[in-house]
């Protein structure tokens, strides 16, 4: 079973576009064991999970249930989080 990674993003957000190119650039190596969600934070279920897990800027990145990060995302931080999934 694949593992899922929420992206919780904002519309206009720059932040959200540059995590984006990230993703486009690693998952060709993850997209065998992981399954990226894009989710927009304006919408109900984004808010609802914008309060469960307390984020505070976009984009919001949730990896198995828990908050990796929000506002922005170390590359390496990322690619060592999926290689150890």
């Amino acid at each position: 079973m694949k593992n899922k990674i929420q992206f919780l993003t904002m519309p206009g957000c720059h932040s959200c576009e540059a995590v984006k190119k990230i993703f486009d650039e690693i998952m060709p190596e993850f997209s065998e064991k992981v399954e990226v969600e894009e989710i927009d934070m304006t919408t109900p279920e984004g808010m609802e999970l914008v309060q469960k897990y307390g984020i505070m800027a976009s984009p919001g990145i949730v990896i198995g249930g828990e908050l990796f990060s929000s506002g922005g995302v170390d590359k390496e931080k990322l690619i060592e989080k999926l290689k150890s999934l």
